[in-house]
């Protein structure tokens, strides 16, 4: 912890007792103080009350600003917690903090305390030291390059230049208090931004501590301790007016008034965000957020329309798919006898009843697949690559170039320090630390005490999707058996659409959404109580490490059931004469088998029901949830209608936005980024409803934050942090993964295999296509295991079809290799595997070249980064110099005795020439 001896502590406070502390700096400025304070008497009239301004943001006098809130409300242990306030906010005011209490006989429900606490300058200037927080000295010399031609066609989207561009540009340096003359300090009151002010204030509330004794085993610091055991109810900066309405202070900015106008609201949806303004009003972290949600959002647009360009491509060559005209047709698909699909309850059927579900398949299952595919591969390396820029971009212009993580994650977590048995020293900033005394058997056993429970829950996750395998083979024998007639009598008692594949896929997605959700909220707690276990130093480690296992979590979760049907569904059948069953003969459990049509179209069902239902339900659980609580706390509100319904009790009574509130947000769009990325080959239309969702996220997640949640405590952070490793991680494995969907999922390769290798001589198309695909199997051949039982062929079904066929590349009866693989399954599986292999190399290469084109910074920040490290030892330099002229010229009466040793920052030639 920092100790604060200069001014903004007081060396006399240092010195004084915790009590003596309290009375001088605290009474002054609680409710029942002075007249000065400008604090209401309990004797004065409810008229007099509602002169204070409901969005005041000020004490009392209306000249300090409030920078931080607490709360607390008095319960049965109220002696103990009373003691522990009364050391904690003694101990805030030695280091300078200004208090001023509201009495709970004023507040809405009459119960509940607000401690307003102010941070003077000195305080600011102090901590903006310690914390090395940047501010500006120079205005930028550089040329603005903004200004891009054919400008105009991006003003519908742009907003007003006093929103987007708030501040000039400037020059920033560490500050540095005892050269505070250095910076242009135009104002003390508002130098430091809210946003700034309420940073160094949580700084000061996280390391104070609330024991008497600081020779104690240890030290009880810190407000998350003091929230966690109840001490205080709430600890919140406040927004700074209401969000519907400016604040009637000419002294108030209405930021949050700008937000929710321009940035918030829905039908702002084609605007550019505020960013800007986002940063200065809750903080870097959150900013960067919503620059990558609205980068992201802006490089779907590509990917949406290529993906709807592909899908178009489908629909215009509908006519020219051969191969679905002879599925549907009655001459070749209505005389083609198919071979039952699951034994006892399925009959024999005719491959036309598969007519539709071909022709959807076509719409996916096209060239432009292929092309998609590989588009989407280098799509993925542009946005990573582009977003560094961005991101580099950023940096630069929010001042996070030489940010460094560890300057806000030094402090111990709460949790951490209840444990810790042993002092140690900490290398970074010399002082002695708690440690928590881990042996190696402890750490080992923790450990896999923690991942065999993460290990346990995915094991719990593959159990579930094979119960939904299970329900799938189960299932598709009772639809088989009610969808048994004939297609002109299916019509009409289950429409012209629905098959018994179809029907399986649709209520076995749908199953396995709920499972996924229900699942989904269980492991939340399992993951946050196991990593709690692990007891982590600090914030950042917590949550990484929480990261780690959620996303583990999470990518089985959701996207298991999608790798089921990709690469597993249709691939062990067997065939007719040796079926392979899930769980051997005796489960009676045949595998599942692909129509004629492909797995494809399945696998777009299962992608599509997943995704839609997880983002609709995403959408709708985030924004409902805090609307309800918020509406249902209002209810309970305003018991004393008499009283001043003040600004921090509005705040109070939003939700809190908690500091994982950013980590669920990342984990939701990471998981549609797997969506969009490792199964786009089987529906180009993903990006497109991604797309969609986002523009509404955006829009969802700016007005949750503007309207329904507590400010948050604003926070530096210089990228997206571990989830830019997840993205890389998973934009490497699309191109397996869609490199495999178009060689072993959709048709693509057998019917290119068969164009330019077994068409007949002289032509090249898809005749014969269908009849080349199927393989025969003789009836009287089939096991009686397999065979339909009575009654569930269909009338047309007769005793004189004495063969059936099946999807394989096997002999026919007959010949001497009888159903073995033929030679042209050997060729379709080499061909599958070459272009796996070539897909690979050729995405791969042009990924790797165009992250080698593509500079992670662009050129101009780094000059500007250059540029303004030279001013800044530049500025330095001679405002060193000039302070040395100043002080030789006061002393020039006396004899000069400097020497280079006093000024070591100066060149030995400089000093001498300014002493003679």
């Amino acid at each position: 912890m920092h100790r604060i001896t200069g001014k903004a502590g007081g060396d006399n406070l240092i010195e004084m007792s915790p009590t003596e502390s309290f009375n001088d700096n605290i009474n002054g400025y609680h409710q029942h103080s002075s007249p000065s304070t400008g604090s209401l008497e309990h004797g004065q009239s409810a008229i007099d009350k509602q002169q204070y301004s409901k969005d005041s943001v000020f004490f009392r006098d209306g000249v300090r600003r409030i920078d931080f809130v607490l709360s607390y409300v008095d319960d049965k242990e109220g002696e103990k917690k009373q003691e522990r306030r009364k050391v904690y906010e003694a101990n805030l005011a030695k280091v300078g903090l200004e208090l001023e209490t509201e009495d709970k006989l004023d507040s809405e429900d009459g119960k509940t305390y607000f401690v307003k606490i102010h941070a003077p300058w000195e305080v600011l200037a102090t901590y903006a030291d310690v914390l090395k927080i940047k501010v500006p000295f120079k205005a930028s010399d550089i040329p603005d390059k903004s200004e891009m031609p054919m400008n105009w066609l991006s003003t519908p989207f742009r907003l007003p230049e006093h929103i987007m561009h708030p501040e000039p540009d400037y020059f920033t340096a560490p500050f540095d208090k005892s050269k505070s003359d250095f910076f242009l300090i135009n104002d003390k009151e508002t130098f430091f931004p809210p946003s700034t002010r309420n940073r160094i204030v949580y700084y000061i509330l996280s390391r104070c501590s609330y024991s008497r004794d600081e020779c104690g085993d240890k030290d009880k610091k810190g407000i998350k301790r003091l929230l966690n055991n109840y001490t205080y109810t709430a600890a919140f900066p406040l927004h700074d007016c209401r969000y519907w309405k400016r604040s009637k202070d000419a002294n108030c900015e209405s930021e949050r008034y700008n937000l929710y106008k321009y940035w918030a609201r829905f039908f702002c949806f084609f605007k550019e965000q505020p960013l800007n303004l986002i940063r200065k009003y809750y903080g870097e972290k959150i900013g960067i957020y919503f620059a990558w949600l609205g980068f992201y959002t802006e490089m779907l647009l590509f990917a949406a329309v290529v993906g709807t360009i592909c899908f178009i491509y489908g629909f215009l060559t509908y006519d020219d798919n051969q191969w679905s005209k002879e599925i549907c047709s009655e001459e070749i698909g209505g005389n083609i006898v198919m071979c039952p699909l699951c034994d006892k309850k399925c009959g024999f059927w005719k491959l036309n009843t598969t007519c539709n579900s071909s022709w959807q398949s076509h719409l996916f299952d096209n060239v432009g697949t292929v092309f998609f595919a590989i588009f989407m591969g280098i799509w993925v390396t542009l946005f990573l690559e582009l977003w560094k820029r961005r991101q580099a971009r950023l940096e630069y212009e929010w001042d996070l170039v030489d940010f460094e993580e560890e300057q806000q994650q030094l402090q111990l977590r709460p949790e951490y320090e209840t444990k810790c048995t042993n002092r140690k020293l900490n290398r970074i900033t010399q002082e002695t630390e708690w440690v928590l005394d881990r042996t190696a058997t402890d750490l080992m056993g923790k450990f896999l005490l923690c991942w065999a429970t993460v290990i346990l829950w995915i094991s719990l996750i593959i159990a579930c999707i094979i119960g939904v395998i299970v329900y799938r083979l189960a299932v598709y024998a009772a639809f088989a058996s009610i969808m048994k007639d004939s297609p002109t009598t299916n019509l009409q008692v289950v429409g012209p659409y629905i098959t018994p594949q179809l029907a399986t896929s649709v209520t076995a997605s749908c199953i396995n959404f709920v499972i996924i959700m229900i699942l989904n909220l269980m492991y939340e707690r399992v993951a946050v109580w196991i990593t709690d276990m692990e007891i982590p130093k600090t914030h950042l480690e917590y949550e990484n490490k929480l990261t780690m296992k959620m996303f583990l979590f999470q990518f089985v979760n959701y996207y298991s059931s999608c790798f089921y049907v990709a690469f597993f569904k249709g691939k062990f059948v067997g065939y007719p004469g040796e079926y392979a069953y899930m769980f051997g003969k005796w489960s009676k459990l045949r595998n599942e088998e692909c129509d004629p049509g492909g797995c494809l179209i399945e696998l777009t069902t299962q992608l599509v029901i997943v995704m839609t239902g997880k983002q609709v339900w995403g959408n709708i659980q985030e924004a409902l949830v805090p609307w309800v609580m918020n509406w249902w706390d209002s209810r309970k509100a305003r018991n004393h209608p008499e009283s001043l319904y003040s600004r921090w009790e509005q705040d109070h009574n939003l939700q809190g936005f908690g500091q994982l509130g950013l980590f669920y947000e990342y984990l939701e769009m990471v998981v549609q980024f797997g969506f969009i990325t490792l199964f786009v080959a089987s529906f180009p239309l993903a990006p497109l409803l991604a797309l969609i969702n986002n523009i509404i996220e955006v829009r969802v997640d700016s007005w949750k934050l503007t309207t329904q949640y507590r400010r948050p405590m604003a926070a530096k952070a210089h990228s997206i942090g571990a989830w830019e490793e997840i993205l890389s991680g998973i934009a490497i494995l699309s191109v397996v993964t869609n490199a495999f969907i178009v060689a072993f999922t959709s048709d693509m390769i057998p019917r290119l295999v068969y164009m330019y290798a077994y068409q007949p001589e002289g032509e090249i198309n898809m005749k014969g296509y269908i009849n080349n695909s199927l393989s025969v199997f003789y009836i009287s051949e089939i096991q009686l295991a397999n065979s339909p039982e009575e009654g569930e062929n269909p009338p047309w079904f007769n005793s004189s079809i004495t063969t059936c066929r099946y999807r394989d590349y096997r002999y026919p009866p007959g010949h001497e290799k009888q159903y073995t693989q033929t030679m042209q399954f050997w060729h379709i599986l080499a061909a599958k595997l070459a272009f796996v292999i070539t897909m690979e190399h050729v995405v791969f290469l042009v990924k790797f070249f165009v992250a080698w084109m593509i500079p992670d910074v662009p050129s101009d920040v780094r000059a500007r980064v250059k540029r303004e490290r030279y001013l800044v030892q530049e500025y330095l330099h001679n405002y060193e110099v000039e302070k040395l002229k100043i002080q030789l010229s006061q002393n020039s009466n006396s004899d000069c005795t400097c020497t280079p040793m006093i000024y070591p920052s100066l060149p030995k030639h400089e000093v001498l020439s300014e002493c003679l």
